[in-house]
């Protein structure tokens, strides 16, 4: 018998949560539905650092989830019995972490095991999103559609994260050029010119002397400034472990003029397609809230979220206690009211996530058209002040000969 911890909902929308002794997850799962509970999360009560250690894997990245979770639906819906489309994917994925993460939960399904229940073993590779989505789909008897979906969804979520990531990563790789540049430029080009111009006793103008001494102090100072870079950034990482720190920085990232919008239009892309993909499944409202909520990368959209969970379990309207939290767009709280009173909130939330994920693109094209050629030109004039700083002394010295 192993012992597992589990959380979830009880029939009120109120949170529970404990420890039960069963043989296997798929008991576990059974004794708490018994007791008319739904399940948010469930694992192996595992302690200590060793155990820990024991029992860690490799991760998988989220691409191999999704293309393994398109394939799983292609096979099923093709016929395939569940272990044998298990057994052909492990096969293909031979020793790599995906076909020992496959052979685990064929092995699962071979001893009985449902597939969330075997699912639910591997909680480090499958979120409590994939899990109650395919518990839903086992339960309506459409595991091979509801994956089919599972996968469009990871596959939209992982185009959002990725264009943002690419979005920010050539104006980064910009940005350090460009104070590389400027710090091999000042810190070692510059210091060659100070003795030419001691030597020729040439008299320096103002710019001359600002960068001259810029440059001296750079190149004494270089290492022990990326020392303290370093260390900032790492008092940085530990700072913002606090949760009430980094929900302060949250909130302020989503009061930006410029980078706000982005972000809170990317938060409620993830939200709306999170939320719709799981109530078009059949989940509950209040159980789609508390997984939905979890998916936020954003501290302070997870607290309204949470915020809004508590609205609906009072009895309040998703739109109202959405708006309530003036943390979402008016946009998004008026088509979830629209969708409320249709009777299709779980469509019109599909819909909104495909607005907001447009938006956002357009923004980030917009912003990146934008920033490029800002960048560049900050370089360039830069480089031209260094240039003219060392090229004025030379041309009085010449205009005096």
């Amino acid at each position: 018998m192993t012992q597992f911890r589990y959380q979830a909902l009880e029939k009120d929308g109120s949170r529970a949560s404990g420890q039960l002794e069963a043989g296997s997850v798929e008991q576990a799962v059974s004794q708490l539905q018994a007791g008319g509970l739904m399940i948010i999360d469930i694992r192996p009560a595992r302690s200590g650092v060793l155990a820990a250690a024991l029992f860690s894997r490799a991760t998988i990245p989220g691409a191999e989830i999704a293309r393994f979770t398109e394939q799983l639906a292609t096979l099923l819906d093709a016929g395939q019995p569940l272990e044998s489309a298990l057994a052909l994917q492990a096969r293909q994925a031979g020793k790599q972490p995906m076909g020992e993460l496959l052979g685990r939960l064929l092995e699962q399904v071979k001893g009985g095991s449902s597939l969330s229940a075997a699912m639910a073993e591997e909680r480090q590779v499958f979120s409590n999103f994939y899990l109650s989505l395919v518990r839903a789909g086992e339960a309506a008897g459409m595991l091979a559609q509801t994956l089919a979906q599972l996968a469009h969804y990871l596959e939209r979520s992982q185009s959002m994260r990725s264009e943002m990531i690419s979005a920010l990563i050539y104006p980064a790789f910009l940005v350090v050029g460009v104070l590389g540049s400027l710090i091999l430029l000042l810190a070692y080009v510059v210091p060659q010119f100070v003795p030419i111009f001691k030597d020729l006793n040439v008299e320096l103008p103002l710019i001359t002397e600002v960068i001259l001494h810029v440059g001296e102090f750079l190149a004494q100072w270089t290492l022990h400034l990326l020392l303290l870079l370093a260390v900032g950034g790492w008092w940085l990482a530990v700072y913002l472990r606090d949760p009430a720190r980094r929900l302060a920085l949250d909130t302020r990232l989503l009061r930006l003029k410029a980078f706000g919008p982005v972000m809170q239009g990317m938060e409620t892309a993830r939200f709306a397609l999170t939320l719709g993909t799981l109530l078009d499944k059949k989940v509950s409202l209040l159980a789609g809230m508390n997984i939905t909520r979890q998916v936020a990368s954003n501290r302070a959209m997870g607290a309204a979220l949470e915020q809004a969970t508590l609205g609906a379990k009072e009895g309040r309207a998703l739109s109202a206690a959405l708006e309530q939290t003036r943390v979402f767009p008016e946009l998004a709280v008026q088509m979830i009211r629209v969708g409320e009173q249709s009777g299709q909130l779980g469509a019109m939330l599909l819909k909104l996530a495909e607005i907001y994920d447009k938006q956002t693109q357009s923004t980030l094209k917009r912003f990146m058209a934008a920033l490029v050629p800002m960048l560049t030109l900050i370089m360039t004039g830069l480089v031209a002040i260094i240039m003219l700083a060392i090229m004025l002394p030379l041309m009085s010295l010449t205009s005096n000969i």
